[in-house]
């Protein structure tokens, strides 16, 4: 069982510097504790500018157990916080907010996902790092949506495969690769929001535009992109193609990134059907520049993992990094 210790009981309220002065005060701070910042690149721009690294949540967790930093700071969501700590257990890991958590990993509870790999002994259970500590330590090979293609072409043919928990990158892995695999009944509420009305909507209005996607979204989007990749592919490709206008099928935070490396473009939103922001992540958005600052000022919320889920999750992550 994951458990989280908050210290905001024991510790006297800071307060929190003006706006104006946080990326000063969270510097102080980063040096007192010997710290170092990660931010996905889901969260807000003025986070990703304070960071030490920004990128997918794999890499930044293996970049910081190569730090010797004694304190993660993980602005991002609690599955890679955990993630971080699996990779560092002798580091103390804040996460700013800890109801930041994931519709992948809620939806893919750890008592359901073992009832569920029970019921199939004879399966490979490859799963998607979108998940909790607990279900990755009850899988065989953690995978992210750019090793997986490679590691589910490692699996000999006459063994079946479990891939937990996103139906659309599992759906969209099946086509790529032709091997059937039994598929967890999950989806990420950004990804799966996208409007293919307001798609055509904006190609109608932008002619020449070219749509890129992440795998998470559902098939007819995908079917219509020109390119698909992870978010740190899709940064890559509009890195090396300057010049063009792309509708952009992923969270909204990425944009941040690529207008500061790739200004040359032009980025459009693909934005939901409804008249709201569900094409940003209600749970990365939770983690704001003043529960950064609190967070370091009070070294909590932090994230500690029973030992053994930490030494059985790290086996699965291992043979990720071994096939891919």
């Amino acid at each position: 069982m994951m458990v989280y210790i908050d210290r905001e009981s024991e510790v006297m309220e800071h307060e929190v510097p003006p706006a104006a002065d946080l990326p000063e005060a969270i510097g102080i701070l980063k040096r007192e504790l010997n710290a170092v910042i990660l931010a996905h690149y889901y969260q807000e721009s003025e986070i990703q500018d304070v960071a030490d690294f920004i990128g997918d949540s794999l890499e930044l967790s293996r970049r910081a157990a190569a730090t010797d930093a004694s304190v993660i700071v993980f602005a991002g969501v609690h599955f890679m916080a955990e993630t971080a700590k699996i990779l560092s257990p002798d580091k103390l890991v804040l996460l700013p907010d800890l109801n930041a958590s994931c519709s992948l990993a809620e939806g893919c509870p750890p008592a359901l996902f073992k009832a569920f790999r029970a019921k199939r002994p004879d399966h490979v259970a490859i799963t998607y790092i979108n998940c909790s500590a607990e279900v990755k330590a009850l899988s065989d090979i953690i995978c992210t949506s750019s090793s997986a293609e490679k590691i589910i072409r490692q699996i000999p043919p006459e063994k079946p495969i479990l891939f937990s928990p996103d139906r659309n990158l599992g759906r969209y892995l099946i086509r790529k690769t032709g091997r059937e695999m039994l598929l967890w009944d999950g989806s990420c509420i950004v990804h799966e929001t996208f409007s293919m009305r307001k798609l055509i909507q904006l190609q109608v209005e932008n002619p020449g535009a070219e749509l890129i996607a992440h795998p998470e979204c559902e098939e007819p989007l995908l079917n219509e992109a020109s390119f698909i990749g992870s978010t740190s592919a899709l940064l890559r490709y509009v890195q090396e193609n300057g010049g063009k206008k792309y509708i952009v099928a992923t969270e909204a935070g990425i944009l941040h990134q690529m207008r500061k490396t790739a200004p040359d473009n032009e980025y459009i939103p693909l934005p939901p059907e409804e008249a709201c922001s569900c094409n940003e992540c209600p749970y990365m958005k939770l983690n704001t520049m003043e529960k950064l600052y609190l967070c370091m000022k009070n070294r909590s919320p932090e994230i500690t993992l029973p030992p053994d889920v930490i030494e059985r999750a790290l086996i699965p992550i291992q043979r990720m990094m071994a096939m891919s």
